[in-house]
């Protein structure tokens, strides 16, 4: 399941993609976590082998997750990835090979996508990967490398429980728990792009980000789950709940859903909890878990399809992720997790490869 992440910085102004020269090499350097909680280590390898149904990618940012932190530290056992292990998930890059038998991408093309770093696939602190092009979507245009290379997991998480879940739509009552995290800030944009009144729970100093998302904010630390429900609904409960936090958070989402027609969904939906208050109010519950594509091989067209979707949103000017203002390397990864981890870090780290 997608890991939450914190975030209180504004939406930044667009910047446009710089260009990118495809070049061809025989090795490439790449980052290896090589035991749980050491420091990665840069390595020279050989490039990936291109095969069937996979289009060779030049690098330019791969966006880190909470959970590549975790797996990192060998503490992510739902994500089969074993070290010592390459790592990272998400990327964006230039096409510089593709299969014979591969189909609607070509050489030059500028990509997106969450495509490896999990079920023993190679991950994305890599010069080069060689992706399953189904996971793979051609990168907006309105965004630039970091901002593509920071939506895949995310955006999918998202998109997952609010489209694929909860069939939100026009008119539709929205809570998104954990509003300014990485998963709830693209919730509020996409909510808001089906037309949805949407209300998102944070702390006070994260009232600045979830209003210019466009979303009310809901101090969860000072206003109770009924007080929010009676302001917001006049007590009639919220048709979705977008959980993004776990834990008692989505007691808090059972509490909050409408009676008959409402539909809670989590995210990080790893405890125990009682279903009578979601029973009572007749209301139905879904859990998101994002990885499957990628640890079982079934599904990943609609990776693939859904970010398309984001990069549609997103040339709209629907949709822009919010991204950490600390650039680094891959020399610098080390402190790129660093930086994730710190409780001070605002939006997503990306680390740059190319460019």
């Amino acid at each position: 399941m997608a890991e939450p992440q914190t975030s209180s910085t504004p939406l930044q102004e667009p910047v446009m993609s710089t260009t990118v020269q495809v070049a061809t090499q025989e090795t490439m350097r790449v980052a290896v976590a090589a035991s749980a909680g050491a420091d990665l280590v840069f390595e020279q390898r050989a490039k990936p082998a291109l095969v069937a149904g996979r289009v060779m990618v030049k690098v330019v940012a791969a966006g880190l997750n909470p959970l590549d932190g975790k797996i990192r530290m060998a503490q992510a056992a739902h994500a089969r990835q074993p070290l010592p292990s390459t790592i990272g998930m998400d990327m964006s890059g230039v096409v510089v090979d593709v299969a014979p038998d591969v189909k609607g991408f070509k050489i030059g093309d500028e990509v997106f996508g969450m495509v490896g770093g999990v079920g023993g696939n190679p991950g994305t602190l890599a010069e080069y990967i060689a992706a399953d092009a189904r996971l793979l979507a051609t990168k907006p245009s309105a965004l630039n490398w970091h901002e593509a290379a920071a939506l895949p997991l995310i955006f999918i998480t998202a998109w997952e429980g609010l489209v694929d879940r909860a069939k939100v739509k026009a008119g539709d009552k929205v809570l998104v728990h954990g509003g300014a995290g990485g998963v709830g800030h693209v919730a509020i944009q996409i909510a808001k792009s089906f037309g949805a009144e949407v209300w998102a729970t944070g702390t006070s100093a994260q009232r600045g980000v979830i209003e210019r998302l466009g979303a009310v904010a809901i101090d969860y630390e000072a206003e109770s789950v009924e007080e929010y429900v009676n302001r917001a609904t006049a007590g009639e409960g919220f048709d979705v709940v977008y959980d993004t936090v776990g834990g008692k958070t989505i007691d808090a989402a059972f509490a909050a859903i409408r009676t008959y027609t409402g539909h809670v969904v989590t995210s990080l939906g790893w405890g125990t909890h009682s279903l009578a208050p979601l029973s009572f109010r007749g209301a139905t519950y879904s859990g998101v878990f994002t990885l499957l594509p990628l640890l079982t091989g079934k599904g990943r067209e609609h990776h693939g399809e859904i970010l398309r979707a984001a990069a549609a949103l997103a040339d709209e000017g629907k949709l822009r992720p919010l991204l950490s203002p600390h650039p680094f390397d891959l020399s610098q990864a080390n402190s790129a997790f660093a930086q994730m981890a710190a409780p001070s870090n605002i939006g997503k780290v990306v680390v740059g490869l190319h460019g």
